[in-house]
C-alpha cells in the first residue's frame, strides 16, 4: 500500500488539470511535517493542497479536511507565507517517475521583480521532506526537515544552502526504456523471477504494482511478450488511463492502486472519482491515529511507569503480609508464658508449659532468650506481635491505596488510548499535571490555559440528549456537576471507561438504554471486546468518596446491561 512514483503521476495529472494558474491565497502547517496550501483557482474556487513529509505516511492531495493550526506559526510556515502568498502556480513537475515531486511558483518581490520560487516535495518514507528553493541561484529558503552535514554528507538541507536533488536511481524508466534495456538490466542485476522483481527494475513501481505486473507476466512465455505487455502498462499511465480503487476483505483494506489490480480477484472493490479522494480516505485515520500515538507516548510512559511502580509496591506490602500471616503465634507464645511465669527462670533456653488453646491440651516448647529474665521474654514475644500487627494494618491500607491508584492509572491509560483529538489528549497532560503525576514548571505556567474542553454531547435514536466524558475531569463534572439527580448514569462494570449521561425527562425507551450502553462500552478498555457487562443507574446513586482521584465515584441499586461496543453517529 505503498504511494509509488506511478501513483504520483496520476495525482499530478489532478493537480495540473486544476490547480495550474492558481494563486496561494493562505499557508498553513498543522503538522509539524504537514503544510495545507490554499489556491484560488482559475475559475474562482478555492482548493486546499495537503503536502506531508510524515515518515510514515507522507503524500500529496487534494483535501477537503480542516484541522486546527498552531496559536503560532512554525518558521517553515512564516517563510512559505513570505515568499509564496499571492503566488501563481506555473508548473507542477515529476522527476521522472520517482516520488519528487516539483511546484513552480512565481512571485513578485519587494521590489516588483517577478522571482521564480520551487517547492521540492519528496516522498520517501524517513527520508521525506519539503524544501523551499530560490530558482535563479537553486539557494535553500528552509525546508521542513533540517539535514546537517553530520546526518547526511552528500546533501545538507539548511537554509542558505544550495539545494541538491537525491542521487539518481540506476533502475529503468517505466515512461522511457527498451527492450534490450529490459533484457540487459535484469541479466546484469541478476533480477530473479519473483512478485517483486519489477520494483527492483523500474523507478516508482512499488511492490502492489510489482505484484500485478507479475501475476500477468507469469503467463507470458517470453522477454518479448512481457516487455509488449509492459508498455501497454505503462502508456496507459502516461496517457492518464487510470482505476482508482480499494480492494477490500471482510471490510479490510488490503491495497488500493490506480490501476486495476487483477492478482487480488475474489476482492471486493470501492472505486473512487480522483487518486485524492482514495488517498484521503486511506491515510486520514491511519495518520490520525499514528500522530495522536506519537503525541501521546509521553503520558502512556509516565502512566506505565506509575502503574509498574504501584504493582511493585503491593508485590511488597503482599510479602509483609505474608511474613505476618504467623503473628498470632506470638501473641498465644505470650500468652503461655505469662501464665507459667513463676515456672521459668533467667537462663532457661525453652520453656515446655501446657497449650490450652490446642484441641487436645497438648504441651509445646517455647524458645527463650537465656540473657532475659522471663518477664522480658514474654515482652519480647507481645512486641513480635503488636508489631506485626501494625505492619498488616499498614500493608493492608497500602494495598487498598495503591489498588485506587492503579485503577485511576488504568483510567487514565484507557482515555488515552480512545482519545480521538490531540484537545483529548491536552487535557490529560493538564490532568495529570493536576494530579502530580507530571512536574509542574515555567513551561506549564508559561502556557496560555487554553479553552476547557466540554464532554461529547450527541442525541440517541429516539432523539434523547446523551453526553460522553472523554477524560476524567469530564467524567466527574459530567456526574458530580452537570448531571440532574434523576439522569440515568452508565459505566462499564468493574473496567476502566468514560461516564455516560443520558438525560431523563420521563420514561426511556429501552432502545436508548441499550444505544448508552454500547457507547460506554465503546469508550472503555473492552471496546476491542464483546458482550460488555454495562451499569447503569441514576445520578443520585452515584457519589464521590472523600479524597478520591479523579473520576472515581462508587455506586449502589444498579441494573446491568451486556451489549457490543459500538462508536457514536455524531
Amino acid at each position: 500500500m505503498a504511494l509509488d512514483g506511478i501513483y504520483i503521476h496520476s495525482i499530478l495529472h489532478e493537480l495540473k488539470d486544476k490547480l495550474l494558474g492558481g494563486r496561494i491565497s493562505k499557508v498553513n502547517q498543522p503538522e509539524k511535517d504537514e503544510i495545507n496550501l490554499t489556491i484560488r483557482t482559475t475559475s474562482n474556487s478555492n482548493i486546499k493542497l495537503l503536502i506531508s513529509a510524515n515518515p510514515t505516511y507522507p503524500k500529496i492531495h487534494i483535501t477537503d479536511l480542516i484541522k486546527t493550526n498552531p496559536i503560532k506559526a512554525p518558521m517553515f510556515c512564516m517563510v512559505l507565507r513570505k515568499h509564496l502568498l499571492n503566488s501563481r502556480i506555473l508548473k507542477i513537475d515529476q522527476i521522472e517517475s520517482d516520488r519528487i515531486v516539483i511546484i513552480d511558483f512565481e512571485t513578485t518581490d519587494e521590489l516588483g521583480f517577478n522571482s521564480i520560487y520551487k517547492l521540492y516535495i519528496e516522498i520517501m518514507g524517513r527520508h521525506s521532506n519539503i524544501s523551499l528553493v530560490r530558482e535563479h541561484d537553486n539557494t535553500i529558503m528552509d525546508c521542513i526537515k533540517h539535514i546537517t552535514p553530520e546526518v547526511n554528507r552528500y546533501r545538507t538541507l539548511l537554509p542558505g544552502c544550495e539545494f541538491v536533488l537525491p542521487p539518481k536511481s540506476d533502475k529503468l524508466n517505466p515512461f522511457n526504456f527498451e527492450y534490450n534495456d529490459l533484457k540487459d538490466y535484469i541479466s546484469e542485476k541478476d533480477i530473479t523471477k519473483n512478485p517483486n522483481m519489477f520494483s527492483k527494475t523500474f523507478t516508482g513501481v512499488s511492490s502492489t504494482l510489482s505484484k500485478e505486473l507479475y501475476f500477468n507476466v507469469e503467463k507470458l512465455n517470453s522477454l518479448e511478450a512481457a516487455f509488449d505487455y509492459l508498455k501497454t502498462i505503462f502508456d496507459k499511465v502516461k496517457n492518464n488511463d487510470f482505476y482508482f480503487a480499494s480492494y477490500l476483505t471482510n471490510g479490510y483494506v488490503k491495497d488500493f492502486y490506480c490501476l486495476r489490480l487483477n492478482y487480488l480477484e475474489g476482492f471486493s472493490e470501492k472505486t473512487y472519482a480522483t487518486p485524492s479522494l482514495l488517498i484521503q480516505e486511506f491515510y486520514f485515520e491511519k495518520d490520525k491515529a499514528e500522530r495522536l500515538k506519537n503525541r501521546s507516548s509521553d503520558l502512556q510512559k509516565i502512566v506505565n511507569t506509575n502503574l509498574e511502580r504501584c504493582r511493585k509496591k503491593n508485590e511488597i506490602y503482599e510479602d509483609e503480609l505474608n511474613e505476618c500471616a504467623n503473628k498470632d503465634t506470638y501473641k498465644i507464645y505470650g500468652e503461655l508464658l505469662t501464665s507459667n511465669i513463676y515456672t521459668i527462670k533467667k537462663g532457661d533456653k525453652t520453656a515446655t508449659v501446657l497449650n490450652y488453646y490446642s484441641e487436645g491440651n497438648e504441651s509445646i516448647t517455647i524458645k527463650l532468650d537465656e540473657n532475659k529474665t522471663p518477664s522480658e521474654n514474654i515482652q519480647r514475644y507481645f512486641k513480635k506481635y503488636n508489631k506485626l500487627k501494625k505492619t498488616e494494618e499498614n500493608a493492608q491500607i497500602q494495598i487498598k491505596n495503591n489498588n485506587e491508584e492503579i485503577e485511576y492509572l488504568q483510567s487514565v491509560l484507557t482515555n488515552i488510548e480512545n482519545s480521538d483529538t490531540y484537545s483529548d489528549i491536552e487535557d490529560i497532560r493538564q490532568e495529570l499535571i493536576d494530579t502530580e503525576y507530571i512536574r509542574f514548571s515555567k513551561k506549564n505556567k508559561q502556557k496560555k490555559k487554553d479553552k476547557i474542553s466540554k464532554p461529547m454531547h450527541i442525541k440517541s435514536k429516539d432523539g434523547i440528549d446523551m453526553y460522553i466524558g472523554k477524560n476524567n475531569k469530564q467524567n466527574d463534572y459530567l456526574t458530580l456537576k452537570f448531571a440532574d439527580k434523576r439522569d440515568i448514569w452508565f459505566h462499564t462494570k468493574n473496567i476502566p471507561g468514560s461516564h455516560i449521561i443520558v438525560k431523563n425527562f420521563g420514561d426511556i425507551p429501552e432502545t436508548t438504554l441499550i444505544e448508552a450502553a454500547s457507547i460506554a462500552a465503546y469508550y472503555s478498555k473492552a471496546r476491542e471486546s464483546s458482550n460488555v457487562a454495562v451499569d447503569y443507574t441514576e445520578v443520585k446513586n452515584v457519589r464521590k468518596p472523600s479524597g478520591a482521584k479523579p473520576g472515581m465515584v462508587i455506586y449502589y441499586t444498579n441494573k446491568t446491561i451486556y451489549t457490543n461496543p459500538k462508536e457514536p453517529i455524531t
